[in-house]
Protein backbone atom coordinates (compact mmCIF):
# COMPACT_ATOMS: atom_id res chain seq x y z
CA UNK A 1 0.00 0.00 0.00
CA UNK A 2 1.61 2.99 -1.31
CA UNK A 3 1.75 6.27 1.21
CA UNK A 4 2.72 9.75 0.21
CA UNK A 5 3.06 12.20 2.62
CA UNK A 6 2.00 15.86 1.55
CA UNK A 7 4.64 18.82 3.01
CA UNK A 8 2.51 22.42 2.40
CA UNK A 9 5.10 24.70 1.95
CA UNK A 10 5.78 28.24 2.50
CA UNK A 11 8.92 30.33 3.94
CA UNK A 12 9.67 27.51 6.01
CA UNK A 13 13.78 27.50 5.71
CA UNK A 14 13.91 26.58 9.75
CA UNK A 15 11.47 23.81 10.01
CA UNK A 16 11.32 21.90 6.06
CA UNK A 17 14.21 19.98 6.72
CA UNK A 18 13.28 18.81 9.62
CA UNK A 19 9.78 17.75 9.29
CA UNK A 20 11.30 15.98 6.33
CA UNK A 21 13.50 14.02 7.99
CA UNK A 22 11.10 13.20 10.97
CA UNK A 23 8.74 11.88 8.30
CA UNK A 24 11.57 9.72 6.44
CA UNK A 25 12.21 8.36 9.85
CA UNK A 26 8.99 7.82 10.98
CA UNK A 27 7.74 6.55 7.15
CA UNK A 28 10.59 4.45 5.98
CA UNK A 29 8.39 3.58 2.52
CA UNK A 30 6.72 7.03 2.06
CA UNK A 31 7.19 9.20 -0.89
CA UNK A 32 7.69 12.62 0.93
CA UNK A 33 6.82 15.10 -1.21
CA UNK A 34 7.35 19.11 -0.53
CA UNK A 35 4.47 21.20 -2.43
CA UNK A 36 6.73 24.76 -2.41
CA UNK A 37 4.12 27.55 -2.39
CA UNK A 38 6.31 30.18 -4.16
CA UNK A 39 8.66 29.73 -1.26
CA UNK A 40 11.13 33.17 -1.27
CA UNK A 41 14.13 31.75 1.36
CA UNK A 42 14.87 28.92 -0.26
CA UNK A 43 12.93 26.32 1.43
CA UNK A 44 12.62 24.17 -1.33
CA UNK A 45 16.33 23.57 -2.25
CA UNK A 46 16.67 23.03 1.57
CA UNK A 47 13.43 19.92 1.04
CA UNK A 48 15.12 18.61 -1.77
CA UNK A 49 18.69 18.52 -0.08
CA UNK A 50 16.89 16.45 2.55
CA UNK A 51 15.35 13.96 0.55
CA UNK A 52 11.67 15.16 -0.42
CA UNK A 53 10.57 15.55 -3.83
CA UNK A 54 9.84 18.79 -4.43
CA UNK A 55 7.17 20.69 -7.08
CA UNK A 56 6.31 24.09 -7.54
CA UNK A 57 2.86 25.81 -6.95
CA UNK A 58 2.32 28.91 -8.59
CA UNK A 59 -1.00 29.91 -7.44
CA UNK A 60 -0.16 31.35 -4.22
CA UNK A 61 -2.46 29.50 -0.93
CA UNK A 62 -2.63 26.54 0.99
CA UNK A 63 -6.15 25.59 -0.92
CA UNK A 64 -4.44 25.28 -4.42
CA UNK A 65 -1.40 23.67 -3.16
CA UNK A 66 -4.08 20.90 -1.90
CA UNK A 67 -6.28 21.19 -5.39
CA UNK A 68 -2.89 20.22 -6.83
CA UNK A 69 -1.40 17.63 -4.62
CA UNK A 70 -4.63 15.52 -4.89
CA UNK A 71 -4.30 15.95 -8.18
CA UNK A 72 -0.82 15.27 -9.16
CA UNK A 73 -0.17 12.32 -6.62
CA UNK A 74 -1.12 9.19 -7.03
CA UNK A 75 -1.21 7.32 -3.77
CA UNK A 76 -3.32 4.67 -1.50
CA UNK A 77 -3.18 7.09 1.75
CA UNK A 78 -1.91 10.57 1.82
CA UNK A 79 -0.68 12.53 5.01
CA UNK A 80 -0.92 15.91 4.28
CA UNK A 81 0.75 17.73 7.66
CA UNK A 82 1.85 21.59 7.65
CA UNK A 83 5.95 22.15 7.37
CA UNK A 84 6.51 24.26 10.57
CA UNK A 85 7.47 21.55 13.18
CA UNK A 86 4.56 22.04 15.41
CA UNK A 87 2.66 18.44 14.83
CA UNK A 88 4.39 15.20 16.60
CA UNK A 89 5.58 12.52 14.18
CA UNK A 90 4.72 10.08 16.38
CA UNK A 91 0.99 10.06 15.19
CA UNK A 92 1.96 9.63 11.68
CA UNK A 93 1.28 6.02 11.84
CA UNK A 94 -1.40 6.20 13.86
CA UNK A 95 -3.40 8.02 11.06
CA UNK A 96 -2.46 6.21 8.15
CA UNK A 97 -3.72 2.90 10.12
CA UNK A 98 -7.03 3.97 10.81
CA UNK A 99 -6.86 4.61 6.65
CA UNK A 100 -5.19 1.57 6.03
CA UNK A 101 -7.84 -0.69 7.95
CA UNK A 102 -10.60 0.69 6.48
CA UNK A 103 -12.11 2.55 9.60
CA UNK A 104 -12.35 5.72 7.94
CA UNK A 105 -11.86 7.69 4.88
CA UNK A 106 -9.76 10.35 6.47
CA UNK A 107 -7.74 10.61 9.58
CA UNK A 108 -7.78 14.01 11.84
CA UNK A 109 -4.95 14.61 13.97
CA UNK A 110 -6.81 16.61 16.99
CA UNK A 111 -4.03 19.09 18.37
CA UNK A 112 -2.91 19.22 21.96
CA UNK A 113 -0.95 21.44 23.15
CA UNK A 114 0.11 23.86 25.80
CA UNK A 115 -1.01 27.53 26.13
CA UNK A 116 2.54 28.56 24.17
CA UNK A 117 1.73 26.27 21.67
CA UNK A 118 -1.76 26.73 21.14
CA UNK A 119 -2.91 30.12 23.17
CA UNK A 120 -6.61 30.60 24.85
CA UNK A 121 -7.66 33.17 22.15
CA UNK A 122 -6.86 30.34 19.36
CA UNK A 123 -8.88 27.51 21.35
CA UNK A 124 -12.05 29.32 21.75
CA UNK A 125 -11.83 30.60 18.44
CA UNK A 126 -11.82 27.08 17.48
CA UNK A 127 -14.27 25.68 19.37
CA UNK A 128 -16.77 28.45 18.41
CA UNK A 129 -16.09 27.81 14.63
CA UNK A 130 -15.93 23.83 15.67
CA UNK A 131 -19.73 24.36 16.81
CA UNK A 132 -21.11 26.73 13.84
CA UNK A 133 -20.14 23.94 11.85
CA UNK A 134 -21.44 21.27 14.00
CA UNK A 135 -24.91 23.55 14.07
CA UNK A 136 -24.87 24.01 10.19
CA UNK A 137 -23.71 20.49 8.72
CA UNK A 138 -24.20 18.05 11.89
CA UNK A 139 -21.60 15.65 13.02
CA UNK A 140 -19.44 17.65 14.82
CA UNK A 141 -15.70 17.44 14.68
CA UNK A 142 -13.55 18.57 17.48
CA UNK A 143 -10.86 20.15 15.47
CA UNK A 144 -11.89 21.08 11.81
CA UNK A 145 -8.79 23.50 11.48
CA UNK A 146 -6.29 20.82 11.98
CA UNK A 147 -3.05 20.50 9.53
CA UNK A 148 -2.52 17.22 10.37
CA UNK A 149 -4.63 14.56 7.74
CA UNK A 150 -4.77 11.04 6.75
CA UNK A 151 -6.89 10.17 3.84
CA UNK A 152 -7.86 7.85 1.38
CA UNK A 153 -7.25 7.90 -2.04
CA UNK A 154 -11.14 7.47 -2.69
CA UNK A 155 -11.46 10.54 -0.40
CA UNK A 156 -8.22 11.98 -2.53
CA UNK A 157 -9.77 11.44 -5.96
CA UNK A 158 -13.41 12.61 -5.53
CA UNK A 159 -12.84 15.78 -2.91
CA UNK A 160 -14.18 19.09 -4.99
CA UNK A 161 -11.51 21.52 -3.91
CA UNK A 162 -12.37 25.07 -4.38
CA UNK A 163 -11.08 27.01 -1.42
CA UNK A 164 -7.59 29.02 -2.09
CA UNK A 165 -6.28 29.69 1.55
CA UNK A 166 -6.04 28.26 5.17
CA UNK A 167 -9.99 27.96 4.76
CA UNK A 168 -8.98 24.26 3.26
CA UNK A 169 -9.38 22.62 6.37
CA UNK A 170 -12.90 23.76 6.76
CA UNK A 171 -14.05 22.72 3.14
CA UNK A 172 -12.21 19.45 3.93
CA UNK A 173 -14.28 19.24 7.12
CA UNK A 174 -17.53 20.40 5.51
CA UNK A 175 -16.98 17.81 2.58
CA UNK A 176 -16.64 14.89 5.03
CA UNK A 177 -19.77 15.68 7.33
CA UNK A 178 -21.95 16.86 4.18
CA UNK A 179 -21.36 13.59 2.62
CA UNK A 180 -21.26 11.40 5.73
CA UNK A 181 -18.08 10.61 4.86
CA UNK A 182 -16.62 7.94 7.70
CA UNK A 183 -13.35 9.77 9.77
CA UNK A 184 -11.89 9.38 13.06
CA UNK A 185 -10.27 11.93 15.22
CA UNK A 186 -6.83 10.81 17.07
CA UNK A 187 -5.20 13.11 20.01
CA UNK A 188 -1.98 14.21 19.11
CA UNK A 189 0.94 16.74 20.84
CA UNK A 190 0.96 20.16 19.11
CA UNK A 191 4.11 22.02 19.79
CA UNK A 192 5.64 25.64 19.45
CA UNK A 193 7.07 27.03 16.23
CA UNK A 194 10.94 27.07 16.74
CA UNK A 195 12.11 30.64 17.43
CA UNK A 196 12.56 32.87 14.43
CA UNK A 197 8.91 30.88 12.70
CA UNK A 198 5.54 32.69 12.48
CA UNK A 199 2.61 31.73 11.46
CA UNK A 200 1.00 32.81 8.43
CA UNK A 201 -1.98 32.67 9.84
CA UNK A 202 -3.58 36.17 10.24
CA UNK A 203 -6.14 35.96 13.05
CA UNK A 204 -8.70 38.07 12.28
CA UNK A 205 -8.71 38.32 8.57
CA UNK A 206 -8.37 35.03 8.02
CA UNK A 207 -11.02 34.16 10.20
CA UNK A 208 -13.52 35.99 8.61
CA UNK A 209 -12.71 34.67 5.45
CA UNK A 210 -13.40 30.85 7.22
CA UNK A 211 -16.28 32.62 8.39
CA UNK A 212 -17.46 33.73 4.85
CA UNK A 213 -16.19 30.12 3.79
CA UNK A 214 -18.77 28.41 6.15
CA UNK A 215 -21.67 30.64 5.00
CA UNK A 216 -21.40 29.93 1.04
CA UNK A 217 -20.98 26.27 1.87
CA UNK A 218 -24.29 26.63 3.69
CA UNK A 219 -26.09 27.91 1.15
CA UNK A 220 -24.95 25.79 -1.62
CA UNK A 221 -25.15 22.77 0.10
CA UNK A 222 -28.77 23.51 2.41
CA UNK A 223 -30.28 26.63 0.17
CA UNK A 224 -33.38 25.40 1.19
CA UNK A 225 -32.56 26.62 5.00
CA UNK A 226 -30.77 29.59 4.18
CA UNK A 227 -33.41 30.75 1.60
CA UNK A 228 -36.13 29.55 3.74
CA UNK A 229 -34.84 31.62 6.63
CA UNK A 230 -34.03 34.91 4.37
CA UNK A 231 -37.60 34.31 2.85
CA UNK A 232 -39.44 33.96 6.49
CA UNK A 233 -37.01 37.23 7.79
CA UNK A 234 -38.33 39.28 4.73
CA UNK A 235 -42.07 38.06 5.48
CA UNK A 236 -41.78 38.91 8.91
CA UNK A 237 -40.42 42.76 8.05
CA UNK A 238 -42.81 42.51 5.35
CA UNK A 239 -45.88 41.84 7.82
CA UNK A 240 -44.55 44.17 10.71
CA UNK A 241 -44.86 47.19 8.02
CA UNK A 242 -48.03 46.29 6.48
CA UNK A 243 -49.83 45.25 9.25
CA UNK A 244 -50.63 49.16 10.74
CA UNK A 245 -51.46 49.94 6.83
CA UNK A 246 -53.97 47.33 6.53
CA UNK A 247 -55.53 48.20 9.82
CA UNK A 248 -55.65 51.81 8.83
CA UNK A 249 -57.42 51.15 5.59
CA UNK A 250 -60.24 49.08 7.70
CA UNK A 251 -60.57 51.78 9.85
CA UNK A 252 -60.45 55.09 7.23
CA UNK A 253 -61.24 53.29 4.08
CA UNK A 254 -58.03 55.16 3.11
CA UNK A 255 -54.03 53.89 2.50
CA UNK A 256 -52.53 56.98 3.93
CA UNK A 257 -49.31 55.92 3.89
CA UNK A 258 -48.61 54.65 0.58
CA UNK A 259 -44.85 54.46 0.27
CA UNK A 260 -45.01 51.54 3.45
CA UNK A 261 -47.63 50.07 1.82
CA UNK A 262 -45.30 49.85 -1.54
CA UNK A 263 -42.41 48.74 0.64
CA UNK A 264 -44.23 46.17 2.75
CA UNK A 265 -46.02 44.73 -0.40
CA UNK A 266 -42.17 44.71 -2.10
CA UNK A 267 -40.60 42.65 0.70
CA UNK A 268 -43.90 40.16 0.80
CA UNK A 269 -42.68 39.85 -3.03
CA UNK A 270 -39.18 39.33 -2.38
CA UNK A 271 -39.77 36.74 0.20
CA UNK A 272 -42.18 34.47 -2.14
CA UNK A 273 -39.23 34.74 -4.74
CA UNK A 274 -36.52 33.58 -2.01
CA UNK A 275 -38.54 30.76 -0.95
CA UNK A 276 -39.46 29.25 -4.67
CA UNK A 277 -35.22 30.18 -5.44
CA UNK A 278 -34.89 27.85 -2.18
CA UNK A 279 -36.71 25.20 -3.72
CA UNK A 280 -35.62 25.17 -7.03
CA UNK A 281 -31.66 25.15 -5.71
CA UNK A 282 -32.55 22.60 -2.84
CA UNK A 283 -32.84 20.46 -6.07
CA UNK A 284 -29.52 21.65 -7.68
CA UNK A 285 -28.09 20.94 -4.26
CA UNK A 286 -29.35 17.65 -4.53
CA UNK A 287 -28.23 16.42 -7.54
CA UNK A 288 -25.03 17.77 -7.12
CA UNK A 289 -24.56 15.68 -3.94
CA UNK A 290 -25.55 12.53 -5.57
CA UNK A 291 -23.06 13.10 -8.10
CA UNK A 292 -20.54 13.70 -5.69
CA UNK A 293 -21.28 10.50 -3.70
CA UNK A 294 -21.20 8.26 -7.43
CA UNK A 295 -17.89 9.78 -7.83
CA UNK A 296 -16.79 8.70 -4.00
CA UNK A 297 -18.11 5.37 -4.77
CA UNK A 298 -16.72 4.97 -8.43
CA UNK A 299 -13.34 4.64 -6.48
CA UNK A 300 -11.91 1.80 -4.63
CA UNK A 301 -11.52 1.97 -0.98
CA UNK A 302 -8.70 0.88 1.18
CA UNK A 303 -10.11 -2.78 2.02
Amino acid sequence: MSVAVILPCYNEKLTIATVVKQMKETLPGARVIVFDNNSKDGSGELAREAGAEVRRVNLQGKGNVVRRMFADVDADIYLMLDADATYDPATAPLLIEAVAKGEADMAIGVRKGAAEAFPAGHQLGNKLFNMIVAGFFGGGMQDIFSGYRAFSRRFAKSFPAQSEGFETETELSVYTLEQRIPFVEIPSAYGVRPEGSFSKLQTYRDGWRILLTIMLLYKSLRPMMFFGLLSLYTAALSLILGLPVIAEWRQTGLVARLPTAVLSSSLGLIAVLLFVAGMVLNSVARAYRESRHLAYLGISGPG
